[in-house]
């Protein structure tokens, strides 16, 4: 038989038992109930009732251009350039480049990021220029680095161009100038933008050429007599 001592020994232990948390209750965070402002959980946030408008951002007119020649003494041509900032191998006169991209490389009418931009001479077809695409800042501006644009060799960088068509389509482009801080007055005819991403044709081709390559180091291998 139990003495006193002894049931209330018990009783002491059963009272903490019950008084223990549970599993769910364990995995609740003992501050989650003080971490919870009721003030701020009632309705939706600020942000949620805000129209669309008041998330769009701001004119084309509104942007500070930060262009800059970044190197003087580069000694560049537009061509080496752009080949080596966006990995498109195309060699020879920048007003060859539309012409030989086709077929090889994807080509589009809208600017993309690291695209190859394109642009006939002014006034005339005998000379080209090509710039590397850094960003698409909306539908009708673009940064680009370009080399040589000053025709001093240099190198600049984050230069404005924008889309002055009338269709919008970038067929034709202003590009800020540097050294008078505001829109060059010329206006040049865009070819388009080459991608660096090789046409399923050129691909064929390439693992073509590839698995020749292999064919003929194996038969080079192989000992004779």
């Amino acid at each position: 038989m139990l003495d006193t001592k002894a049931l209330l020994v018990a009783a002491a232990a059963i009272a903490g038992f019950a008084a223990a948390p549970t599993e769910a209750d364990a995995l609740t965070p003992l501050s989650m109930d003080l971490a919870i402002d009721p003030s701020v959980a009632e309705g939706p946030s600020e942000h949620a009732t805000l129209a669309p408008v008041a998330f769009e951002r701001a004119p084309d007119e509104a942007y500070e251009p930060v262009a800059r020649v970044t190197n003087r003494r580069a000694r560049l041509q537009c061509v080496p350039f752009a080949r080596n900032e966006s990995g498109v191998e195309i060699y020879g006169n920048a007003n060859t480049w539309w012409r030989q991209a086709a077929g090889r490389y994807e080509t589009s009418q809208a600017p993309e990021e690291r695209a190859v931009l394109v642009l006939e001479g002014y006034n005339t077809t005998a000379r080209g220029h090509v710039a590397v695409v850094t960003e698409v800042v909306s539908p009708r501006m673009i940064i680009v680095d370009h080399a040589n644009w000053l025709n001093a060799g240099e190198i600049t960088r984050d230069v404005p161009v924008r889309d002055v068509s009338e269709a919008g389509d970038w067929s034709e482009v202003q590009v800020w100038n540097i050294p008078t801080r505001q829109w060059g007055v010329r206006r040049y005819n865009v070819q388009g933008f080459i991608l660096n991403v090789l046409t399923a044709e050129a691909q064929a081709q390439a693992a073509a050429l590839a698995q020749q390559a292999s064919a003929s180091a194996s038969e080079a291998a192989i000992p004779v007599g």
